[in-house]
């Protein structure tokens, strides 16, 4: 039983899928106390088996748990153990307690059966009643069981440590505009000049201090495209973009691809870009992120023969009911997750006047340069000089995005496409999306790059079907 008296701290009680979701939120609670039941011990131990997410999470969870128990005896236990203190910060830490024996409670009959949600719920309950000088809260990543506690009366939240945002309108876009007036009021503070057939601007204005490494800055009369190149204090030298709008001109486009609004060019400079090593995409759906970073791999991989290969993976998550046991490799089991990919393939070497054998040949060529791979298989290893494509990635948890990033070797370009208002992950929100982790942790370094695409482009229908449904 907690006995805790400690004014204005909190008990929280963890249920099983925080736990999951986070093996180390036992150190994020700060100053307050965590609780964990005795049935979450045993969820634990029924998911631990396995190569998934989930297990190592949960294998993870149990080590850190018996970490701060070992050597300690049941009544040291039963009155609270001290968690350690982070590394860095300077706030306190409060004490985990382990549910030690059968707390007495009389939740009604509106929680009928064994389940192990109400286990927890009346554990919590049993702790309000015998705490009545701590506040009791339950922490769950199941909006059925927040709603289930706040029927019985019990303070119930989502878990927000993961949380990068408050709303996902806050997220970094990768470009801003400038004032219609800009030019007028800042000539004086502005240099120009030419180098190897580029043109570059030293700026110095207030604004200046809330833009980051490679973000774009436009004018909206699309006067004025360029992108940060440096930036110090408020100054920033800028360099103006490629147009590769410019569809007559073969030699402004990107494997036949042309931009067909600001947002696809600002998206094409950042992918053809040997210097940027890491780029995010973000859009609906038809807004072309997957033809552009297609297009881009293609002429870096087989034209410019600045990487290998072309990798692309994706978490295999389904939209409807699934399909079951996929038989075949690694290769064909990916291939029913990758009809976006190959839609784009099609789209890209469409050739009007090719025949059979050409057709063929093209078709070798990519399947020999372009590999599919599922996430399963990632951990461990290491990609050298290649274009690494990450495709739905907002399905991705924030530990999982780093696993991912970091197998990029010496050469390699790693770019993740996703749209968070797709997510199909459980307990995934848009807020807690490893793609929106990754675009607010990336977006001051030199070599990263974001853009947001803003319009559709794939049909009048289903540019009307993605604001009308």
């Amino acid at each position: 039983m907690v006995t805790s008296k400690h004014t204005g701290k909190r008990l929280f009680v963890l249920d099983s899928n925080v736990l999951m979701h986070d093996p180390a939120c036992l150190f994020r609670f700060h100053e307050h106390d965590v609780y964990v039941p005795m049935m979450v011990l045993e969820e634990l131990d029924g998911h631990k088996r396995g190569n998934s997410e989930i297990a190592r999470n949960t294998r993870q969870a149990s080590r850190f748990i018996e970490d701060v128990i070992k050597g300690a005896t049941q009544e040291q236990i039963k009155h609270g153990l001290p968690l350690p203190a982070p590394i860095t910060g300077n706030f306190k830490v409060g004490k985990l307690f382990v549910q030690t024996e059968q707390l007495a409670t009389d939740i009604p009959n509106i929680l009928p059966g064994n389940k192990s949600d109400n286990s927890i719920l009346g554990t919590a309950l049993a702790l309000r009643k015998t705490s009545s000088k701590t506040d009791v809260v339950l922490v769950s990543k199941d909006i059925n069981m927040r709603i289930k506690a706040a029927a019985l009366g019990i303070p119930a939240e989502d878990y927000y440590n993961d949380q990068v945002l408050d709303d996902v309108n806050l997220l970094y876009t990768g470009a801003t505009a400038l004032a219609d007036d800009f030019w007028e009021k800042q000539r004086k503070d502005i240099k120009t000049w030419h180098e190897n057939g580029r043109t570059f601007y030293e700026i110095t204005h207030e604004h200046v201090a809330h833009w980051y490494p490679n973000q774009f800055i436009y004018s909206t009369d699309d006067s004025f495209d360029a992108i940060v190149r440096e930036k110090n204090g408020t100054t920033a030298r800028l360099e103006l973009l490629q147009d590769f709008r410019n569809a007559r001109n073969t030699r402004h486009n990107v494997w036949g691809v042309n931009a067909r609004n600001r947002e696809q060019n600002f998206a094409l400079n950042v992918l053809m870009d040997p210097d940027i090593d890491f780029v995010t995409l973000l859009g609906q759906a038809g807004s072309g992120k997957t033809l552009l970073t297609l297009a881009a791999a293609m002429n870096m991989t087989l034209e410019q023969k600045r990487f290998s290969e072309i990798i692309v993976t994706r978490v295999t998550i389904p939209v409807g009911e699934d399909i079951g046991f996929l038989p075949g490799t690694e290769e064909e089991k990916m291939t029913p997750w990758m009809g976006a990919l190959m839609d784009n393939l099609d789209v890209l070497t469409n050739s009007g006047g090719a025949g059979d054998w050409e057709r063929a040949a093209t078709h070798d060529l990519l399947k020999n340069r372009i590999k599919i791979r599922s996430l399963n298989f990632m951990r461990g290893r290491t990609f050298l000089n290649k274009f690494l494509i990450i495709d739905e990635a907002q399905n991705l948890t924030s530990k999982q995005m780093k696993t991912l990033i970091t197998r990029a070797g010496p050469g390699t370009k790693v770019v993740c496409l996703g749209n968070v208002a797709q997510i199909d992950t459980p307990y995934l929100t848009e807020t807690t999306s490893g793609l929106t982790y990754v675009v607010d942790r990336f977006k001051s370094w030199p070599h990263g790059a974001h853009i947001t695409l803003q319009r559709g482009e794939r049909s009048r229908l289903a540019d009307y079907a993605s604001e009308a449904l």
